[in-house]
């Protein structure tokens, strides 16, 4: 007999210096749960490469020569980013990855997970906000901009691209697409 697991989502937000994993680096990780963003993980990595996009870095507002002093180890990174899942699962639960936009994310997280770690905790589980929401309310993909779904949904909190800020904010937001879509 196989036993159902109890999903639980997980909201991630990552900021880094590029567009792709490999060539760019992962430079911070923000995690929280969905249903309790008080639960949370941050932390900020050492860049692996010299190469950056200066418009990348400008949202961030990261200084990669500061980082090389301050981040973590890529691998210490993600044995951390590892436990604090399992520390936040059961036997019974299986986490879901959540994210705006969450093909970036993902890209980043799967990428850094299987050559630090050999394997990524979440699997191949993820749900995409963007799309969520265009399921729940229709339109048109350009309707999915974060400030055309705040102007809709008028969550609290904001996104400031602070990766933890950013995924305690996306899980406001996909709880406010799950209580519309209920009927809440």
């Amino acid at each position: 007999m196989t036993i159902k697991k109890k999903e639980v989502f997980i909201s991630v937000d990552v900021e880094t210096s590029g567009p792709i994993p490999g060539d760019y680096d992962l430079l911070s990780i923000g995690m929280c749960l969905v249903d309790k963003p008080t639960l949370n993980f941050y932390c900020e990595l050492k860049p692996i490469s010299n190469k950056y996009d200066p418009e990348a870095l400008a949202v961030t507002e990261f200084n990669l020569d500061t980082l090389l002093s301050t981040g973590l180890m890529a691998d210490v990174a993600m044995g951390k980013c590892s436990e604090w899942i399992n520390k936040n699962i059961n036997d019974y639960e299986t986490p879901i990855f959540v994210g705006f936009n969450v093909g970036f994310d993902w890209s980043f997280m799967n990428y850094y997970f299987h050559k630090y770690l050999g394997r990524n905790p979440f699997g191949y589980t993820s749900v995409d906000i963007k799309s969520m929401y265009l399921g729940c309310f229709g339109g048109d993909w350009s309707e999915t901009k974060s400030s055309k779904i705040v102007e809709k949904l008028k969550p609290k909190f904001t996104g400031n691209h602070h990766a933890l800020q950013d995924a305690i904010f996306q899980a406001e937001l996909f709880n406010l697409i799950l209580k519309e879509k209920n009927g809440e």
